[in-house]
């Protein structure tokens, strides 16, 4: 990003404040414009402020805005301002049976590769790279082999599909991000203004720090929370891993180990409720579900992923004898509670707004507003008129490169659907599986984690909702299920090698070698990995099913990520032997599994392991190195 000041700072400064007003602004008038309205307005504010701020390659300066990215950005306007002017025929004409004019063709096209450069600019390559493939598909489909094969769409249908309906470019994706997204990373910013990152790492210090490897405990804690301001695995590594990463080294990590701690802690917060990534809010939309019901069924799958990484810190750091932060460098729990514990209040008051039942815009409202009101219980927290300024232009900057990822992807969306990919697709798979659901998940799993090496989990995330769910529910996966296992390889994605966009922050910050802590990190992510599978087979793990099924799975399910983090560590009471690691292994899977016969072989291999450790520590009091 550009960094700027003087007239043109604050150019951008209020086109980025007025974005974030606006969106405020229309949900609490009744002279709201309608959604495909709004929605122009979304991609021409976000258009605008990426080429203001987000430089092209190999720009010799980044404080001042060339001459080109002017006339690109008064191009954007001109593009969305056709669309406004031109409303009425837009939403009233028939798509693909009236003809575009020519004038028509060269706004679409032009808004097209506006949006793929803007997109290239604020999140890389990658994505535009893909839509570019599509749209080459769209026009090419009558030369392609077997189920790629299709009539071959015209350049006119293409651009009519792509810009001028609600299957394109202003479609679901988008649409989300301007209803919910933007609304919640502005939250987000009132939070961090606020100091509440801040106090979440005192908090976390002052509950976790003193214990063995308490740094590493600290950055669980701390990044699950900060994961709420967030959702974007490598901002959290970046505001967090400057503070966790020094601090676990110092206390005998190994830099490997400590960069993989941060970054696999860091991509929870996106799978960690109540405030999820923004591809959670696209899930809901395509389910045709609230959010909060997103929310409910992450809660479990997100606390056995915390759950086995804290435990697998703490056998990590018995094992190498590591001890926590020295008591006089931690903070005192109930002074940090005296002077911060409100700031809690704000993201309480969100939680029990969604539970209620308001819809996800309104809670974010409503808690912003809470949390500048409560943020002046303490001045020293207080939210002053400059502050919340500077959180309205932030939120707007943070949005961006969501908005633009939402657009883009919108575009692929819309091929997909106007040339039937998806249903041949699905096909495919199945015939391709044999109608074999774990190969089918499996192929999920790969993809996930491959389009997520060169994307965001947002359009990673859309692209396997478009391909590769409707297999999933053919096969007879839950709906829920199926969205919620592409949603989570997406996200791992960040902290899987070759290419681990959160374990390369991290690895940056504690200088530790990539590979050694992508192996690491894969390590302590091994629950994320595993309990996907478990919640296709057994809703249960999502919060679906009687209350004592839930509770079984829940309480047999943490005993199950505990042993998994032992087996992955190869130490429990003390060093485990291979016998011993295999046992816990099979335990875990079993107890992961929530069914009653499962989880009694599962509690018998583990007590075997256990006792085969205590038998092993009477015979050799010392443990083992």
């Amino acid at each position: 990003m550009r960094k700027l000041a003087g007239y043109a700072g604050l150019v951008v400064g209020i086109v980025a404040v007025a974005m974030s007003a606006y969106h405020i602004y229309v949900r609490l008038t009744i002279y709201a414009p309608d959604q495909q309205a709004l929605l122009f307005i979304t991609l021409g504010f976000s258009l605008v402020l990426s080429f203001l701020v987000w430089p092209a390659r190999g720009e010799r300066t980044k404080e001042r805005i060339p001459w080109s990215d002017l006339g690109l950005a008064l191009l954007s306007l001109a593009c969305v301002g056709y669309m406004l002017v031109r409303y009425d025929y837009i939403v009233n004409r028939f798509p693909t049976a009236d003809s575009l004019s020519t004038l028509d063709m060269a706004v679409g096209i032009t808004g097209m590769l506006l949006v793929l450069e803007a997109t290239r600019r604020t999140i890389g390559a990658s994505l535009p790279i893909v839509a570019l493939v599509f749209l080459v598909y769209a026009l090419a489909g009558q030369g392609m082999p077997g189920f790629l094969h299709h009539r071959g769409l015209t350049a006119e249908v293409t651009v009519d599909q792509s810009w001028f309906t609600t299957e394109g470019v202003f479609g679901v994706p988008l649409s989300v991000a301007a209803t919910y997204v933007i609304l919640f990373i502005i939250f987000g910013t009132f939070l961090e203004r606020s100091g509440a990152g801040q106090f979440f790492m005192n908090f976390a210090n002052a509950i976790a720090g003193g214990a063995r490897g308490g740094p590493g405990k600290v950055a669980v804690v701390s990044s699950s929370m900060f994961g709420t301001i967030s959702g974007s695995a490598v901002a959290n590594v970046m505001v967090d891993g400057w503070l966790t990463i020094p601090m676990m080294k110092k206390t005998g990590f190994k830099p490997e180990a400590a960069a993989a701690i941060e970054a696999v802690a860091s991509t929870g917060g996106q799978i960690m409720p109540p405030i999820m990534g923004a591809a959670a809010f696209v899930m809901a939309e395509f389910l045709g579900a609230s959010y909060t019901d997103v929310m409910i069924a992450a809660a479990i799958p997100a606390l056995f992923y915390y759950g086995a990484l804290f435990a697998a810190i703490h056998f990590n750091a018995v094992r190498s004898g590591l001890k926590g932060l020295p008591r006089e460098e931690l903070p005192i729990l109930r002074e940090i509670m005296v002077r911060q514990a409100h700031l809690f209040l704000p993201v309480i008051v969100l939680l029990g707004l969604l539970l209620l039942g308001f819809t996800p815009t309104y809670g974010a409202i409503i808690a912003t507003a809470a949390l500048i009101v409560i943020s002046w219980i303490r001045p020293s927290t207080g939210l002053r008129p400059l502050a919340c300024i500077e959180a309205l232009r932030d939120g707007a900057l943070n949005t961006v490169p969501v908005a633009m990822a939402c657009a883009s992807a919108g575009i692929v969306i819309g091929i997909v659907l106007q040339t039937g990919l998806a249903l041949r697709f699905t096909a495919f798979l199945i015939d391709f599986t044999y109608g074999q659901l774990l190969i089918a998940l499996l192929i999920t799993m790969v993809a996930g984690v491959i389009l997520g090496m060169g994307m965001p989990t947002t359009p990673a995330y859309i692209m396997q909702a478009a391909l590769l769910v409707p297999a999933l529910m053919k096969l007879g996966v839950e709906p829920m299920a199926a969205h919620m296992f592409a949603f989570y390889f997406s996200c791992l994605s960040a902290v899987t090698p070759p290419v681990a966009l959160a374990v390369y922050a991290a690895a940056s910050i504690g200088g530790a070698s990539l590979w050694g802590s992508g192996v690491q990190a894969v390590k302590f992510a091994a629950a994320g990995f595993i309990v996907p599978f478990f919640f296709v087979f057994n809703p249960a793990l999502l919060f679906s099913g009687s209350w004592d099924e839930i509770l079984r799975a829940i309480v047999t399910g943490t005993i199950g990520v505990i042993a998994l983090a032992a087996a992955m560590e190869g130490f429990l009471l003390r060093a485990a032997g291979w016998v011993e690691r295999a046992l816990l292994l099979a335990a875990a899977f079993l107890l992961i599994d929530p069914d009653a016969l499962t989880d009694a072989i599962g509690l018998v291999l583990l007590a075997v392991a256990v006792a085969s450790q205590k038998l092993r520590a009477v015979e050799s009091p010392r443990p083992a190195e």
